[in-house]
């Protein structure tokens, strides 16, 4: 039996919500609202059966908003959502969400949060051993100088799942040497069991002009590191249109695991996003 196809990273926005605040007018292809009518086409086109929606706002009304279109969409599995970490009542926030069985993980901004050892504060780690004790997924948007924290934060919570986003935005354009602690980073990572890494939204981070050969390094190093059985695929669409189509990535990304064993595939392209999103949460994608 072929495993269902999924779509690990993706995103819906309604403007008028106005809890947006990165997205602005100046990010032409994209400042326009993104619903599940709008994905569909896509997701057809390329035999894609189910996907994770991503929080795009820090607030908590964004993740009930998700929520909701998921309650609705049957292509929709599950919500990786967003609270408050350092609220004063966290922990019963959520233990509130988590009753939802349709939220799959929680990921707050760390990249946008300006203290870069954020992570590492105190009064996190029960909000992390909460969210072991639910099944739920720590998604890291985080960038190569929160790595090292990041590494920390794993190796005190083995029990909680860690999907790293877009492979930790390393810098593909200009000095190469920039990486080299990208590099160190990810492979400390990639040393523990608990981790995982998103194939996504390295189209995005090198931008406009991209050709495959300055993205396939990073491609390599990153499977190299986690190998088929803990790399993810998602689309980060409709970020990737700043930068390619929903088409271009996946082609991309069906050529570059081409080679690989056909079971060694389908775990990228699905099989590992259903046993680390779906699975700790019992529930399987329909087909």
């Amino acid at each position: 039996m072929t495993t269902a196809r999924i779509d690990a990273h993706q995103h819906y926005w309604r403007l008028d919500r106005g809890d947006y605040g990165w997205l602005t007018s100046t990010l032409t292809p994209i400042y326009r609202d993104v619903g599940p009518d709008d994905l569909a086409p896509h997701l057809l086109r390329h035999d894609i059966h189910a996907t994770i929606a991503v929080q795009a706002a820090p607030t908590e009304a964004e993740t009930h908003y998700l929520l909701d279109i998921a309650r609705t969409t049957p292509s929709l599995a599950g919500v990786v959502g967003w609270i408050d970490f350092d609220a004063a009542d966290a922990l019963a926030r959520l233990d509130a969400l988590a009753a939802d069985p349709l939220l799959l993980g929680l990921r707050p901004m760390v990249q946008d949060i300006a203290d870069s050892t954020w992570l590492l504060r105190p009064g996190h780690t029960a909000i992390l051993k909460a969210m072991a004790r639910h099944g739920l997924v720590f998604d890291a948007l985080v960038k190569p100088i929160h790595l090292p924290p990041l590494l920390q934060v794993a190796s005190h919570h083995p029990a909680m799942a860690i999907v790293i986003d877009h492979g930790a935005k390393p810098v593909l354009t200009g000095d190469r040497s920039a990486l080299t602690g990208w590099y160190d980073g990810i492979k400390a990572l990639a040393e523990l069991p608990n981790v995982h890494c998103k194939l996504s939204g390295l189209v995005t981070e090198f931008g406009k002009g991209w050709r495959p050969d300055d993205l396939l390094p990073a491609m390599q190093f990153l499977l190299n590191c986690f190998g088929a059985q803990r790399l993810i695929w998602g689309s980060d669409w409709p970020v990737i249109e700043l930068a390619a189509r929903y088409q271009d990535w996946f082609t991309l990304c069906r050529t570059f695991i081409a080679s690989l064993p056909a079971p060694d595939q389908e775990l990228i392209m699905g099989g590992n996003a259903a046993a680390l999103y779906l699975s700790r949460r019992g529930k399987r994608p329909s087909c």
